[in-house]
């Protein structure tokens, strides 16, 4: 056991390491066309036993040692239900009045061919150990690998529209609906296998109803009861430092209610950022908590979640074989279906191949939602890395596919918009 001084000096030295590692990974992310976050993804699983501890265990055991783990478990969490309160923030309710025969069509195919993919292939991964819970049922089982599949990487899906100036476009409105509508969809299944999963049917109603009227006295009562709040900030344009720490004690507040229900703290801060005004709020909000939040605390989520993650496993051929299954199964059950249901519905192929490769990436939501599942014994190490390596590539195609199918075509859009939208992606591009 470490005294206190030795645990300080040793958390503050594993904090340094992330900080770098993550700085430089998503550097080397953005030189080769890539989001920052898959760099900082893939720092996180270099610093875990996959290569930092395969090449120099005792070192990487002198900076990550288990006695800091539940230190580093805290920040990873305090940061990502931070992160879900931000996505709540730019959750655009409004996107789904625009394109809402095509944005319900594609996260239709979005989530039933996932399940379906999943129920089939539930039927022969329960017979194999080490990779579900030994005494999760079928439906579970099926549940769980559906929402995993189906999950969207929002958050970046979000920001590559944004930054490409094609959020009043058709291909915009449709994604970020579609996207939206599927990760809803994914959180509630997930929400129903945790709250059912070894707890019996009174935890699982405890949660489902306990969810729902929470979030409908979020959605209904307390959106109104923070406008005045929202407008004496608008008014002054400046949160004062009182303010922001009732703001964070309302977070608090919400985050545990989620667990307390037996649902998970992420759905807490999802809720209010989508409940709180929209306004100067918002802004001021996300100038106050982005900054921390994406360059401190995230890369500690993604290190706790590399740690966890032993891709040293897929040396075994039978777990290459579930892996790679996994991997085909994902892109076809999300990406071609995605597809598909945008030509169906009135989309040009140079379109629906964009949301197609949008809507494929999983990226961090992949990420939570399997640490979720690890944390409450649904799946074993031998899936979570599985999975995790399902998300670095599901993630890794995105960007690039986008630009493949659309990249031309994105430029002329922007530009047919207006003289100010062209010059936003002209400096997007710069």
């Amino acid at each position: 056991m470490m005294n206190s001084l030795e645990f300080v000096g040793t958390f503050l030295l594993q904090l340094a390491v992330i900080l770098v590692a993550a700085q430089l990974f998503g550097y080397l992310a953005r030189f080769i066309g890539q989001p920052k976050v898959v760099g900082e993804m893939i720092a996180g699983v270099v610093l875990g036993p996959s290569l930092f501890g395969l090449f120099w265990p005792d070192i990487q055991q002198q900076i990550f040692p288990a006695d800091t783990m539940p230190v580093l478990y805290f920040g990873a969490q305090v940061g990502v239900g931070l992160y879900m309160f931000l996505v709540g923030l730019e959750f655009n309710t409004g996107l789904f009045k625009q394109q809402a025969r095509s944005a319900i069509a594609v996260s239709l195919a979005g989530m039933l061919v996932p399940f379906t993919v999943a129920a089939l292939l539930c039927i022969w991964l329960l017979d194999m150990p080490g990779l579900f819970a030994a005494d999760i049922s079928y439906g579970n089982a099926a549940l769980f690998l559906g929402a995993a599949i189906a999950i969207t990487a929002f958050p970046m899906l979000a920001r590559i529209i944004y930054e490409r100036g094609l959020s009043g476009t058709s291909l915009g409105a449709l994604a970020l609906a579609a996207g939206a509508i599927d990760d809803a969809a994914a959180w509630t299944v997930m929400a129903v296998v945790l709250a059912s999963f070894g707890g019996g049917a009174l935890l699982a109603v405890k949660a489902v109803v306990g969810g729902v009227a929470y979030a409908t006295l979020m959605f209904t009562k307390v959106t109104g009861w923070l406008q005045p709040l929202a407008d004496r900030i608008e008014a002054k344009d400046e949160i004062s430092w009182g303010q922001f720490a009732f703001l964070l004690v309302l977070f608090a507040i919400s985050a545990y209610s989620m667990e307390w229900v037996g649902l998970h703290a992420v759905f807490g801060g999802f809720i209010l950022g989508i409940a709180m005004p929209r306004g100067a709020i918002v802004e001021l909000l996300r100038k106050r908590l982005e900054k921390i939040t994406i360059f401190v605390l995230l890369p500690m989520f993604f290190t706790y979640s590399g740690l966890k993650t032993q891709l040293t496993i897929l040396a075994d051929w039978e777990v290459m074989s579930v892996a790679l299954v996994i991997l085909a199964a994902s892109v076809f059950a999300k990406g071609i279906a995605c597809w598909a249901a945008a030509r169906l519905t009135g989309s040009d192929n140079r379109t629906a191949m964009a949301v197609g490769a949008l809507m494929n990436a999983r990226g961090l939501m992949e990420l939570i939602i399997i640490n979720i599942a690890l944390k409450f014994g649904v799946i074993e190490p031998a899936l979570f890395s599985i999975m995790v390596l399902m998300a670095i590539v599901t993630t890794l195609m995105a960007t690039p596919l986008f630009e493949l199918v659309y990249g031309r075509h994105m430029k002329k859009q922007v530009l047919d918009k207006s003289p100010v939208s062209a010059q936003v992606a002209s400096e997007n591009q710069s």
